[in-house]
């Protein structure tokens, strides 16, 4: 746990780089070789026909921008390697995780695939069925890396996985509907309640949430949480298994409070991410609390009308008044980053594949899909939108990025959180039985 803590606090330091830089546990006793060594997968000539089969998380349509990227490095990867076919599985996010746990459960991984950090891949890495990366690290992609972002994929000194996104959560909204009521984005929690009164007075809806998907409400608690009670409390109630600081459960009465408030779309506990998202498109919703893996619908998506584009602006979760927190500190941190199956009978030319897409991945992710990657990028050399570099900006000055208490939490507790997070914005649970059921099963270890 102090690892995953020190990658979240260690990540500001080195998001300088972001804006600055000029280019990017156990394994049962195996051996990880190098990509070139024979016993590190199937001996092949050159000619040999091989396909290997990707799976990830981003459908075309919801999330077209990083689609569209992926299919281009597939692209440009079978045409270097004309023996070589890309095999791919796309599923939405929820989809994804659930058929990763039926594939890990019958060995039958693909042999490249994405995963999310620390607690949600432990147990794959436990159970020996992603394998090293290191190899790669200390090759081709030595030095391409912000430091510090691969942090979270590694255990007992070995790295499993290969991070693409850098992500932090702000709030984005409708600035058309806020000029029609005459408002401003707000700087306390004081405001964001006045302009939900506002909202809710004249028939519009404040806040779009798919809370179905319980990890964008998550978004919400955490950052009540640090705006009361600082920005390495989450942090070290997680590391040390204790949900009872008094900000813990304040923060839990402050989300019910906007509940009572009418702060979320109708109906948000039944809601998906997309389904709520769409209001927000749609525009009928005024403000959408989300990663910024959504700014490419903002700035550079070709399938969204440039008139909505200009219509979207951000800003920073307001502050509590005699709160601990720092408006400038964030939810958020590394995204996904590829794994490579220890199974894989291909396992050379899939980590050829996953060095080539990382590299890759930082050229065009910028670029063309507006997304910030976790390689390092030369903003000097790349025309971006204005959002994009404000954000970018974001990052650099950031205080604190406090990542997501879900990926912190070992995975039966992460899915006790869920559940505890959609039972407290449902009030079917008051604050302090949230708190104690959250430490009941942090205390659980699992």
């Amino acid at each position: 746990m102090k690892r995953k803590m020190l990658a979240a606090c260690t990540l500001i330091l080195a998001l300088v780089l972001v804006v600055t830089a000029c280019g990017s546990g156990s394994n049962n006793g195996k051996k990880n070789s190098s990509p070139s060594s024979s016993d590190s997968g199937a001996s092949k000539s050159s000619d040999e026909k091989i396909t290997l089969k990707l799976m990830h998380l981003w459908p075309d349509g919801s999330n077209s921008a990083q689609n569209k990227v992926i299919k281009q490095i597939i692209e440009e990867y079978q045409n270097a390697n004309p023996n070589v076919t890309i095999k791919t599985e796309v599923l939405e996010n929820e989809q994804y995780k659930s058929k990763l746990k039926v594939l890990s459960a019958s060995n039958d991984l693909p042999d490249v695939g994405f995963t999310w950090a620390a607690g949600f891949m432990e147990p794959y890495v436990k159970g020996n069925m992603f394998t090293s990366l290191d190899d790669l690290l200390q090759g081709d992609l030595k030095d391409k890396f912000v430091a510090g972002t691969t942090d979270g994929y590694a255990f007992d000194g070995k790295t499993y996985g290969l991070p693409v996104e850098l992500n932090i959560v702000p709030v984005y909204y409708n600035k058309e509907i806020f000029a029609q009521n005459n408002l401003q984005p707000p700087q306390t929690l004081d405001d964001l309640k006045n302009i939900i009164k506002t909202l809710n007075d004249k028939g519009v809806t404040p806040i779009t949430l798919g809370a179905k998907d319980a990890w964008t409400a998550s978004f919400w608690y955490m950052y009540l949480v640090d705006r009361f009670g600082g920005p390495d409390l989450l942090d070290k109630s997680i590391a040390s298994n204790t949900f009872s600081d008094p900000s813990l459960i304040e923060a839990a009465k402050q989300a019910q409070e906007l509940v009572d408030m009418k702060a979320f779309v109708k109906g948000f506990n039944g809601l998906s991410n997309d389904e709520a998202k769409s209001e927000f498109m749609n525009g009928k919703a005024a403000m959408y609390a989300m990663g910024t893996w959504e700014v490419p619908n903002y700035t550079t998506n070709p399938d969204v009308p440039q008139e909505f584009k200009d219509k979207i602006g951000y800003f920073k979760f307001p502050t509590v008044s005699g709160g601990k927190g720092d408006v400038s500190d964030w939810v958020g941190g590394v995204g996904v980053g590829l794994f490579v199956s220890e199974k894989s009978k291909y396992k050379d030319e899939a980590k050829k594949f996953v060095s080539f897409f990382v590299q890759k991945w930082g050229e065009h992710s910028v670029t063309d899909a507006g997304i910030i990657p976790a390689t390092k990028v030369d903003t000097t050399t790349v025309k971006l939108p204005q959002m994009f570099i404000d954000l970018l900006n974001e990052l650099n000055t950031a205080k604190k990025v406090t990542l997501y208490a879900d990926v912190q939490m070992k995975p039966v507790a992460s899915e006790e959180h869920h559940n505890l997070v959609q039972a407290l914005f449902g009030k079917a649970v008051t604050p302090e039985e949230f708190a104690k059921k959250q430490e009941d099963v942090l205390k659980a270890g699992k």
